[in-house]
Parts: C-alpha cells; sequence; structure tokens
C-alpha cells in the first residue's frame, strides 16, 4: 500500500520575522492530527529554511534520534556534549540524544540554508548522547540506524534511470528534488510516500537533478 503525502499538505511552522520557514510531515510542536503521528519508527519529517544569521538557538532533545541531510547551504551545529561541526550537501548527521542532550543548528553562511530534519524513535530510549557526521555518502552505501532499526538509502538517479524501493516492511519516502514515477503516482519535490509491503517496487526519475531518500523501516 503507498500513502502520499503532497509537500501543500505539510504543516507549517517556524518563525518568518526570524528567518525560519519550517514544514512539517507530521504532528509538531502545536500542530496536532491524530492521522499523522508517526509511521513506524519515523516521527517527523521537517523541511527547514534558514536565513543566512537565523537559526535555532541551544534547545533540549531526549530519547529522539535525529538525522540530518543538508539540501542547500551549511549547517552549523554545536551540542552540549562538545560537537562542533558544519555540515554541507551529501554528508548524513545523526545526533542520537540519549537521556538528554542540547544544541544550537545556525545558518552562519552568506546564503540560504535548506535542510530535511528527520526524528525516529529509538527501540531502547535514554543512554548517553552520541553524534556523528559522515561526509560525501555514496548512493550505494545505505546509513545503518540499528537503535531505531532503520537503514537510510540516499538515491539520485539519472534521467529515465529507476531505482528499486528496499522490500521491506516500511518505507517511507521523501523527494528532496526532481520528480519521480512510483507505481500510478507522481511525486515532486517535498512530496512523502509511506509505503507498507514494499515488494519489487521502483522509483523512476523523470529528469535530473533527482535525489530521494528512502528510511527502510523493520516496522
Amino acid at each position: 500500500m503507498i500513502s502520499v503525502r503532497r509537500s501543500t499538505d505539510r504543516f507549517h511552522g517556524g518563525d518568518a520575522s526570524a528567518g525560519i520557514e519550517s514544514l512539517h510531515a507530521f504532528s509538531f510542536g502545536h500542530f496536532y492530527d491524530p492521522d499523522h503521528l508517526r509511521f513506524g519508527a519515523v516521527l517527523a519529517c521537517n523541511e527547514e529554511r534558514l536565513e543566512p544569521g537565523a537559526g535555532f538557538d541551544e534547545h533540549p532533545h531526549s530519547h529522539t534520534e535525529i538525522v540530518t541531510w543538508v539540501v542547500e547551504g551549511e549547517l552549523t551545529h554545536r551540542d552540549s556534549a562538545g560537537h562542533a561541526t558544519v555540515v554541507r550537501p551529501g554528508d548524513v548527521q545523526r545526533l542520537s540524544s540519549g537521556a538528554g542532550v542540547r544544541h544550537v543548528e545556525r545558518n552562519d553562511g552568506g546564503v540560504p540554508l535548506v535542510f530535511v530534519q528527520m526524528w525516529l524513535a529509538p527501540r531502547d530510549p535514554g543512554g548517553e548522547p552520541s553524534y556523528e557526521v559522515v561526509r560525501g555518502i555514496a548512493d550505494a552505501t545505505p546509513y545503518a540506524l540499528p537503535a531505531a532499526g532503520a537503514l537510510l538509502h540516499v538515491r539520485r538517479p539519472g534521467a529515465g534511470e529507476r531505482t528499486a524501493v528496499p522490500d521491506a516492511p516500511l518505507v517511507y519516502a521523501h523527494v528532496v528534488r526532481g520528480r519521480f514515477g512510483l507505481g500510478e503516482h507522481d511525486l515532486g519535490p517535498g512530496d512523502a510516500a509511506r509505503i507498507t509491503g514494499a515488494d519489487g517496487l521502483e522509483l523512476m526519475a523523470a529528469a535530473t537533478p533527482a535525489e530521494v531518500l528512502l528510511w527502510e523501516l523493520t516496522g
């Protein structure tokens, strides 16, 4: 089964006066929809747009696996565990918040910053926080998130090329850029598909550049 949620159906958040625009695929903050609380381990999939100099001041997280994918610009990250990094397009950033951590996310560059941030529920909450950045992840190399029983696949097929959807109990697909065909569905930037019982499904890129994030979930 494939359930598509369009970019135009996302909940709007952020603070325009502070240069922050947020688009939420699931209930988030004061936006509540009982039909969009989570999908498998995925709790949130937020598209964030920060103007130069804008950002999220220090704030807490706990019991959450936070994975960030930068689309454009550079994301400056600092946290209470002592990590300070700049995350760029093609990098995968993971913050395991454990029993509690605080962090800052900012656009310290001179151009707008766009990133997708995904929150997943860990199988075993608590523990020590941890942090990792994988630079320039390749299409053929999935990023494993064992704490949540999940694998992240980044796919960038050429125009007219097909890419397999993982055969898994649950798959969450988020289109970063370009257009894709998925069965009878046409997906564009910001669109997401929640796939149950994937078996032999393929995505076909209609044009380049095309980029899609696929979460392979155990259910």
